[in-house]
């Protein structure tokens, strides 16, 4: 057990997380989405700042904790950068929120993530005191919360069961909650376990 946390804080230390499984508990479906108005390093899409209601589409919106350095978070870029489009394309918002600690994690300070944010399709906003990350109770980088029009919480948790390996995916659930909510439907799975680096959170 020792040589197994030794391991673990090695590897903390060299800016890698095992992985990891949360099942976030912060918001219950049906819950309203908090509040936001953060910074955006995308500002090329939207605006310089954003707020939950300017981020929403007429349909719902989906906010993704995400982040620059997470093996997990980078790949599924490209899955991020699709389900951005499809969902803008079905009337639903879409952004990206990054809440670590940039003193900890260099690479996920806002100057990185305007250099990442390049491109991007969707806004990539600075939760920079955290307080977003603990109101949605987001723990893992993904994580994805969907909202329907009225911005009340339909689904919860991974966007797929394999973010580190696409070849591997075998479940596609945000999708499906998706696709259940813009029948007027209940998404037959509303919640599941989020697959990912924790939030690296201030001291």
């Amino acid at each position: 057990v020792f040589y197994s946390i030794l391991i673990h804080q090695q590897l903390h230390r060299r800016g890698f997380d095992p992985p990891s499984i949360h099942l976030a508990m912060g918001l219950d479906i049906g819950d309203t989405a908090p509040e936001f108005d953060l910074k955006n390093a995308n500002a090329s899409v939207g605006s310089s700042s954003m707020t939950l209601m300017q981020s929403r589409g007429e349909n719902g919106l989906i906010v993704v904790f995400e982040c620059n350095h997470c093996p997990y978070v980078i790949a599924s870029i490209s899955r991020l950068e699709a389900m951005a489009t499809d969902a803008k394309s079905m009337g639903i918002g879409f952004v990206g929120i990054n809440s670590n600690d940039p003193e900890m994690y260099p690479n996920d300070s806002f100057e990185h993530m305007e250099k990442r944010a390049n491109g991007m399709c969707y806004p990539y906003l600075h939760d920079e005191s955290q307080s977003v990350a603990h109101a949605y109770d987001a723990k893992r980088t993904p994580e994805f919360f969907l909202f329907d029009a009225h911005l009340k919480l339909v689904y919860k948790g991974r966007m797929d069961d394999s973010p580190r390996d696409p070849t591997q995916v075998q479940t596609s659930e945000l999708r499906d909650a998706i696709d259940s909510m813009l029948r007027g439907e209940d998404p037959s799975v509303p919640q599941t376990d989020s697959i990912g680096c924790s939030v690296k959170w201030k001291a």
